[in-house]
């Protein structure tokens, strides 16, 4: 047959693999730009408030388009076996499946959705403030998922067959009009958030529109006719196995995100914004080992369907060696650039959100190579059609994500009834940080139990480390011993107790609105 794409089964796999996988990533980091263009534009023109609205349902979003974008690349894997493989009926017929059996998934799935909406954002602690504008921003996006399908389906049957170029281009072009619509939805029409969701999606059917020309023009290999539509249950059952187990991968990763965010929605605007602008910065970071991991699903199910098992072997070699190089530079950044980035993409010099931020991102870096092998190794198996380890991986890290959630929100609420300075010691650390400051919270110590007192001491050590500030530690430690042996002194019978701990970085003087969100959430 003569072939109208790229054979990724002979040659050496290193150059293959980066021939294939800089057009994708490059492709992908357009296509985040939808998100980040948003963010960058609704931050800079609709203020702190808005931005917190679309940040605490991007994930929300993310989760949607992971699903579709991981459904449609498990269909294209099967695309990429019969194209090794040589079968131009059997691809076509699996074209075709694409199309059917992702419209049906949409359907199901954006129905669902958009019924439950307004209690998802219930249940995700979406500000009271911002739940009708993210409701807003969200359901147009939702809406709009059927484009996102249509072009993960045309992007990724183009992969399947080795051309990475065309969805490149057309995203190029598609993100060049998302900022020309955001501006003009934003500030012309006066569209709000809502400008910013109806820029993304006419922008995607622009490229949609594109691409669909595009193989009518150059590709007849793809072109299916009705025919190839009438699938045998064996057909419909591999490309189901495919689709719905890398759609499932991608939403369970999503979905521990999405329990993280319904926490941090609960801190109030600043955190929302931090984790928001940090999250985009991740995303952008971890792009290039997500495209490694969606090259390895198309190269080795070439591969595979050549029935050349060797070069699966040489090409994961290749892809952990290129993919474990890029965490260590990340790692760098996330300790040198990571500020500068937080405040560029919220717009902002807030020093809560970008310390807040940049905390996120240095943290998250530190498992970046875990993160490598992971993703490359489940994609991997995906293209020789071991679907159930990268589902029972995914369902693990799901699990790890729920627990260390609850984890965390225990020892919040030890930290909470006991993380704050009396009068006395608000006034001095203050003082020594020449700010101003607000009565802080009454506590007992008489009610605080010996593992509080143990969490406490915990949370002064590492808020002081993290803060490279021993001063602030010694300072803080002996506040908190004095308050242990004189709480009777006040003549109240109780203490206003001395110290401010928070496990990711105490603060002597924080804000109001600081205080109340920390109560909020525990």
């Amino acid at each position: 047959m003569k072939r109208n794409g790229a054979n990724l089964t002979e040659g050496k796999p290193v150059k293959l693999i980066l021939q294939f996988a800089i057009p994708v990533f490059l492709g992908n980091l357009f296509q985040l730009f939808y998100g980040l263009i948003d963010t960058k534009i609704v931050g800079s023109t609709l203020g702190e408030g808005a931005l917190a609205a679309v940040g605490s349902v991007s994930i929300l979003y993310n989760l949607l388009t992971g699903f579709f974008n991981g459904l449609t690349l498990g269909f294209s894997v099967v695309t990429a076996r019969y194209f090794g493989a040589g079968d131009t009926e059997k691809l076509k017929k699996s074209v075709a499946g694409t199309i059917l059996l992702g419209f049906v998934t949409a359907a199901i799935l954006v129905t669902g959705v958009f019924v439950f909406l307004r209690p998802l954002l219930s249940i995700m602690h979406v500000p009271a403030e911002q739940k009708e504008m993210a409701y807003t921003y969200i359901s147009i996006l939702v809406l709009g998922m059927f484009v996102t399908l249509a072009y993960n389906m045309c992007a990724n049957v183009l992969r399947a067959i080795g051309d990475s170029m065309t969805p490149l281009i057309l995203l190029i072009l598609a993100a060049v009009l998302n900022v020309i619509l955001d501006y003009v939805c934003i500030l012309v029409f006066s569209m709000g958030v809502g400008g910013a969701a109806a820029a993304t999606v006419i922008s995607q059917v622009v490229s949609v529109v594109l691409c669909v020309i595009h193989i009518k023009r150059h590709f007849p290999i793809l072109q299916v006719e009705r025919r190839h539509f009438k699938l045998e249950k064996s057909e419909v059952r591999t490309m189901l196995s495919g689709g719905l187990s890398m759609g499932m991968m991608s939403s369970l990763v999503n979905l521990g995100t999405l329990i993280l965010q319904t926490g941090i929605n609960t801190l109030g605007t600043s955190v929302i914004v931090a984790h928001t602008a940090a999250r985009k910065v991740f995303e952008i970071w971890g792009l290039p080992v997500t495209v490694l991991g969606a090259t390895m699903a198309t190269y080795s199910g070439q591969n595979y369907g050549a029935g050349k098992y060797d070069r699966i072997t040489s090409g994961l070699k290749a892809a952990l060696m290129l993919g474990c190089g890029w965490a260590v530079m990340v790692m760098i950044m996330a300790y040198t650039i990571s500020t500068c980035l937080v405040g560029f993409i919220a717009s902002t010099q807030n020093a809560e959100i970008l310390y807040w931020g940049t905390t996120y991102l240095r943290v998250d870096m530190l498992f970046e190579m875990v993160c490598v092998w992971i993703v490359i190794l489940r994609n991997t198996m995906q293209g020789v059609g071991d679907y159930k380890t990268p589902i029972f991986s995914s369902f693990l890290e799901l699990a790890c994500k729920i627990v260390f959630t609850a984890v965390f929100r225990l020892l919040g609420r030890h930290l909470d009834r006991a993380g704050y300075m009396d009068h006395y010691g608000d006034t001095v650390n203050c003082h020594a940080e020449k700010k101003s400051c607000i009565s802080p919270k009454e506590d007992s110590l008489e009610n605080i139990s010996r593992i509080e007192k143990t969490a406490i001491r915990m949370g002064i050590y590492l808020s002081s480390k993290l803060l490279r500030n021993e001063e602030y530690y010694e300072k803080t430690s002996e506040l908190y011993r004095d308050c242990e042996r004189n709480r009777d002194t006040d003549g109240s019978g109780g203490s206003h107790c001395g110290c401010s701990v928070f496990l990711f970085g105490a603060k002597p003087c924080v804000s109001q609105q600081y205080f109340r969100s920390w109560n909020r959430a525990f």
